[in-house]
């Protein structure tokens, strides 16, 4: 292991108990990650929001602060109510869109009633998330993948159609975020969708629908 992986490496570290990270290690994921609790006590209205926002493709390469990573992913898809509903409206409360979260240390999935990062790939996956350049650089990208198997009764045209608009109004919901809280942000849909569902390790019934640069203006 080089030294630039120690540090990167010991900085995961530092977000998760010891034995947590070493049952990681040895299963060759990134450990989990304990997201703090989201602050919800942005001064920013809807109508400010909705003025401000827009797509960027340049990005700082900075990494996002972890709070600011725990407020995004509540926004994008996160519990709001004590049934288990979500931020996101989902067709039938299927709740079948996974978002995940690809790092510079690794892929995670969006674990929304632990309010969580659970580890997925290790290993920097974020120039597979896209054909921009950009992509590669930028701290984060968010991907949201279909769950086929949750949409029971769905014909096939169906189930196409609403976790594509599921996909949509978490990526809204992101783009609302950003908008309000200073960050910059662009949804694309350019991704090579076989390759990135193989890096990811997903089931023939997961289907990648969109992808999401998030990051700091540059």
């Amino acid at each position: 292991m080089n030294v630039s992986n120690a540090r990167r490496l010991l900085g995961a570290l530092l977000f998760v108990p010891p034995l947590v990270a070493a049952v990681a290690i040895a299963a060759g994921l990134p450990p989990a990650l304990e997201l703090p609790k989201p602050k919800l006590d942005s001064a920013a209205t809807l109508v400010s929001a909705l003025k401000a926002r827009k797509s960027a493709r340049e990005f700082s390469p900075a990494p996002l602060p972890l709070q600011a990573l725990s407020d995004l992913l509540w926004a994008a898809d996160g519990m709001n109510r004590d049934d288990g509903r979500r931020t996101a409206p989902s067709a039938k409360n299927w709740q079948e869109i996974d978002v995940y979260a690809v790092l510079r240390d690794g892929a995670y999935v969006y674990d929304a009633k632990a309010h969580a990062l659970r580890g997925v790939v290790a290993g920097d996956l974020r120039a597979a998330t896209g054909v921009q350049d950009f992509v590669a650089a930028a701290p984060l990208n968010l991907v949201y993948v279909a769950d086929f198997s949750r949409m029971s009764g769905a014909s096939s045209g169906d189930r196409d159609l609403y976790a594509a608009a599921d996909a949509a109004f978490v990526s809204q919901n992101v783009y609302l975020w950003c908008a309000a809280s200073g960050l910059s942000t662009v949804v694309r849909g350019s991704v090579d969708r076989p390759a990135l569902a193989k890096a990811l390790g997903l089931r023939p019934d997961q289907r990648i629908l969109l992808a999401q640069t998030v990051g700091m203006p540059k």
